[in-house]
């Protein structure tokens, strides 16, 4: 189901640019920022086209409905069909495999990629009560809560931020664990009261990076082009590497599977020339985060690909198909 926002008015010859999104509070923020990067690149009025999908109506647990893929397929479907000329996701949410006719014109500049815990009285993981009740919706998360504190009552929920947000205000959880990017995009940053660092926790394979898809025809090409510009060559090198580490282990919504790529540039006075270093580190846990395997990668920010399959061949000599349901995307 489609509905039309009329938005950005920009005086023009030109028909509105389509923008597709989910109707979420989260969802039109983020489509919000872009069209308003987009008409001003474009110099054009934008139109926001609001698409829901099965994974928005239904009250089922996220894994029960495929993974966060279930909110991309209504959206790449309605792109498909002409009913928008671009569409806009987390980057977290698109499945790892390619799609005939559509391309990732833009990774704009990525936000925060940790995670944070949102709980009562200020508190952080350490001094949450013996056997608190936190809430997520993500297996990853899930283990690298009880590998943190076995002692914790973790809950599978639903909805939206605050849906989320509204649990530990009512007292019905004492905390909840959600994407720093999420919280600054709606305007709710004063609800963190820890940022899980990455170095021991790490994200979702492109947490915090949006993605803006069109079609890969050649009636699209100058609208790809269009939003091309505003892409981001760091943000696209990291949260690419960490898709292709997700991709080469084959997991799945249901894996516990943490992914974080970093750029460091070192100058070397000598030459004048810049030099550009990738590093990869990938951990998978077990589903009660009991066991944990850690790989990383480091190497020049070019050869993100090579670097992710070196890390896959490595993570699973080690082991890591023994921990978590791997080969199931």
């Amino acid at each position: 189901m489609t509905e039309h926002d009329p938005a950005h008015h920009v005086e023009s010859v030109l028909p509105p640019l389509r923008i597709g999104t989910r109707s979420s509070t989260l969802a039109l923020a983020q489509t919000g920022m872009m069209a308003d990067r987009l008409a001003e690149i474009a110099g054009r009025d934008v139109e926001l086209v609001r698409i829901t999908s099965h994974g928005d109506t239904s009250k089922a647990s996220l894994a029960s409905l495929g993974g966060t893929g279930v909110f991309v397929s209504a959206l790449r479907d309605a792109l498909l069909a002409d009913e928008c000329d671009v569409i806009v996701h987390s980057l977290k949410d698109l499945p790892t495999e390619e799609v005939d006719g559509i391309v990732i014109a833009a990774i704009p500049t990525r936000e925060d990629s940790r995670d944070a815990l949102c709980a009562r009285d200020g508190m952080t993981l350490q001094t949450l009560p013996l056997g608190a009740s936190v809430g997520t919706g993500s297996p990853r998360r899930r283990a690298q809560l009880l590998a943190a504190r076995p002692d914790l009552s973790v809950l599978d929920i639903r909805g939206n931020v605050d849906t989320r947000l509204g649990k530990v205000t009512t007292g019905e959880l004492d905390a909840v664990v959600l994407a720093t990017a999420g919280l600054v995009r709606i305007g709710r940053p004063e609800a963190i009261t820890q940022h899980l660092e990455l170095d021991t926790w790490p994200c979702a394979p492109g947490q915090g990076a949006l993605a803006l898809e069109t079609r890969s025809d050649e009636a699209s090409h100058g609208i790809t082009a269009l939003v091309g510009q505003i892409d981001d060559i760091g943000a696209r090198v990291t949260a690419l590497a960490e898709r292709a580490v997700l991709a080469g282990l084959e997991a799945g919504c249901a894996a516990p599977v943490g992914v974080t790529a970093s750029i460091s540039t070192a100058f070397n006075a000598d030459t004048m020339a810049a030099t550009h270093s990738l590093r990869i580190a990938a951990t998978v846990l077990s589903l009660d985060g009991q066991r944990q395997i850690t790989k990383t990668w480091n190497g020049a920010s070019d050869h993100g690909p090579e670097g992710a399959a070196l890390l896959v061949t490595e993570l699973l000599a080690a082991g890591a198909a023994a921990l978590a349901p791997l080969g199931s995307r």
